[in-house]
């Protein structure tokens, strides 16, 4: 469907997607894209923002082996420019779960090397365990970096294919939102964006090895279509 505005026109559309691949063709097509990783990129991520974080971004890991383009190094180099912005500091979300700080910092150099560039500082960094990693540390006015192996790397992978704007949504609950709520709140999300940005909307799940993942990035595009975002 065409939709007229200001004189322009624009393509409503609405896909689904999945992996990195599908990121990186999203991207290129010029959709803001919402990454999907339900277990638990993506729940963390709404975690963090139900608990005041100003923006979230993605990165991958070092030594991921993937058919696209990624840049973790930029990604943290980014992240640390808007916390610096907002004179604030950098929550890092990665993993593996069960390991120390330590360990964790040996697989996310390239992330921090961007963050270090960018002379922002780093609060924590965390375990990705879902919607109670917001009992592990004070989110409020903070930017979160979640560098993990598929739902960070899809982020990753759709920030540096040129997407408008790449976000995250899951359809679990968090601390504070029960039911429906994530699901809707992260699809209200993505029609705003695609709004303010003259675009249309692609939900990648993180990983097509994931049922979870496809059902719940289903699930919030037939939220986006009841919404009404293809009606003109």
């Amino acid at each position: 469907m065409e939709e007229f505005t200001n004189n322009q026109r624009r393509l409503v559309t609405l896909n689904v997607t999945f992996n990195a691949s599908g990121a990186a063709r999203a991207a290129r097509k010029g959709d803001v894209v919402m990454i999907v990783d339900l277990i638990d990129m993506s729940t963390t991520a709404e975690a963090a923002l139900d608990a005041g974080a100003l923006d979230v971004f993605g990165a991958s890991p070092d030594h991921v082996n993937v058919p696209v383009v990624i840049n973790p190094e930029k990604i943290g180099y980014f992240a640390g420019k808007k916390a610096l912005k907002y004179d604030t500091e950098i929550i890092i979300v990665t993993e593996p779960r069960q390991a120390t700080e330590e360990e964790r910092r040996k697989n996310i150099q390239l992330a921090l090397t961007g963050v270090k560039r960018s002379g922002a500082q780093v609060d924590n960094i965390l375990a990705n365990i879902g919607c109670e990693v917001t009992t592990l540390a004070e989110f409020k006015d903070k930017i979160v970096l979640l560098i993990t192996e598929c739902g960070g790397v899809a982020f990753d992978t759709a920030y540096n294919h040129g997407a408008p704007r790449v976000i995250t949504g899951t359809v679990a609950r968090t601390m504070d939102k029960k039911g429906i709520k994530p699901a809707k709140d992260s699809a209200k999300r993505a029609i705003k964006l695609a709004k303010k940005y003259n675009t249309g909307i692609t939900l990648v799940a993180a990983s097509s090895n994931s049922y979870e993942d496809v059902l719940a990035a289903e699930h919030i595009a037939k939220l986006i279509i009841e919404a009404g975002f293809l009606q003109v």
